[in-house]
């Protein structure tokens, strides 16, 4: 089988150039078409979907890993990265390499660093690895079975996500630079997984003047064309050092 001789051949070279027991595991967000979505990948031959990880090299840090791993799949840089948890259950890789000899380096125990990333959706350029045969976006209300421990890891992920909307630039990071009050409401309540009174979003957001509005609107719709704005990436972030200290 192709996918089973893939994995052999790079056991070998795993145990020299990888750190024993150490993975990453990637949950990458993007937003696009007012649909938060979440790269997912499909092993060769076993029909169930992963996030994207690998493994650390000897010579690098966790973070390092993570970014050479995501741009490896995305083509993408300058990547937003939040660690999130260490993933450390006994038997994690259960049923995925039962077929081959204990010795492969994949079968092994690992504990996987959990890592979320934001990424403009239109700067990205999927790439597939030699293990997979699908790189997608699924939005996150429909998602695929996952491997292994791989659904609470996104869960964890969006969980954290949640919590940290108003500490963390994660607007400035899912949106692209120009957008609508409408498009940045719209990904606030995905994240938050509620429906937000409109009025009050607007006064909110603009009273922390984090927004820059730009002397042109969206074109092409039925309706009255959107002012766009942009952040103000100095007072945006100075906002997110004090917290934006709403109970959404």
């Amino acid at each position: 089988m192709e996918f089973n001789k893939i994995i052999e051949g790079k056991s070998a070279e795993a145990w020299d150039i990888y750190i024993p027991n150490l993975s990453v595991d990637c949950v990458v967000f993007g937003f696009h078409d007012t649909t938060l979505k979440v790269l997912v990948t499909r092993l060769k031959e076993v029909d169930l979907w992963a996030l994207p990880g690998g493994y650390v090299l000897k010579i690098e840090n966790l973070k390092e890993a993570a970014n050479r791993i995501l741009f490896s799949r995305t083509g993408a840089e300058n990547i937003y990265l939040q660690e999130f948890k260490v993933f450390s259950d006994l038997n994690r890789s259960d049923g995925i390499f039962d077929d081959f000899p204990d010795t492969l380096w994949n079968k092994q125990r690992f504990l996987s660093v959990g890592f979320y990333a934001l990424v403009d959706f239109h700067h990205v350029n999927l790439v597939m690895d030699d293990f997979s045969d699908a790189l997608e976006w699924k939005s996150i209300d429909e998602l695929p079975d996952f491997m292994m421990d791989h659904r609470s890891i996104f869960d964890k992920a969006l969980e954290t996500l949640r919590r940290q909307l108003n500490h963390k630039p994660i607007g400035y990071s899912l949106l692209p630079e120009k957008f609508t009050m409408p498009e940045l409401q719209k990904l606030y309540e995905i994240i938050l997984a509620k429906k937000l009174n409109r009025g009050n979003f607007y006064r909110k957001m603009l009273r922390y003047d984090i927004l820059e509005k730009l002397e042109e609107s969206r074109k092409g719709g039925a309706h009255k064309a959107p002012d766009l704005y942009k952040f103000d990436l100095e007072k945006y972030r100075l906002a997110l050092k004090n917290g934006l200290n709403e109970g959404w």
